[in-house]
Order: structure tokens, then sequence, then C-alpha cells
């Protein structure tokens, strides 16, 4: 199974927490999850990822070397995110998505009406 991440945004807390509840009531679970960190570090999400891989039946180690891969060839992303994060305030997350490939696809063509 090939896995993608990204980082998407800055959030409040709260919005990022009231979304993860929506998302934990739909019927069907998707292959992708949202992680919110408080701060913009390769350890940071690597924790995170960690922690979600096995719950979802991931492999671990290719997920982690996913976002290592992410973080060693966006540098400028993380940097402009990192400042963004900073700007924000103690009060906001940032937001990335890490998933399985076929999944992620499946969810923006499901977006698509296709």
């Amino acid at each position: 199974m090939n896995y993608t991440f990204e980082i998407l945004g800055v959030s409040p807390t709260l919005t990022f927490f009231n979304q993860q509840q929506e998302l934990l009531q739909q019927q069907q679970p998707s292959g992708v999850e949202y992680l919110g960190n408080w701060k913009c570090t390769l350890d940071a999400f690597v924790a995170s990822v960690e922690t979600v891989s096995p719950a979802r039946g991931w492999d671990v180690d290719r997920v982690v070397d996913t976002v290592i891969s992410f973080w060693m060839n966006n540098s400028d992303s993380i940097q402009y995110w990192k400042h963004r994060l900073h700007d924000a305030g103690s009060e906001n997350l940032l937001v990335a998505r890490v998933g399985d490939i076929k999944s992620l696809q499946a969810a923006f063509e499901s977006l698509l009406g296709e």
C-alpha cells in the first residue's frame, strides 16, 4: 500500500476537534486521517502517525517513511506553515492529512460525484 502526507493548514483547536468528531460519526471509515499538532516538527508528526497507523492497519514504517520523505522534499512549504502557525497563536493547530493513496483518490472522486 502506498501512502501520502501533506500539510493542509492552520486551524483553531476547537474547530479541528469538532471536525474530528464529525468524521468519527460517519458510517464508513476512510483510509485517511487528519492530524493536528501544536508544533511544526518532524518529530511531532512522526509521533502522530505512529499512534494512528496501527489502529488503521497501516504499515507503520512505510507511513513514517512517507512523512520523512515529505519533510525532506518540502522545506519551503514547511517553513511557510511553521511561520503561519506561529502567527496564528497558541490556540491553533497545524493540520496535516495522511492516508493510503487509494482511499484518498476514492474520497476525491466521491466529492466530484464520480
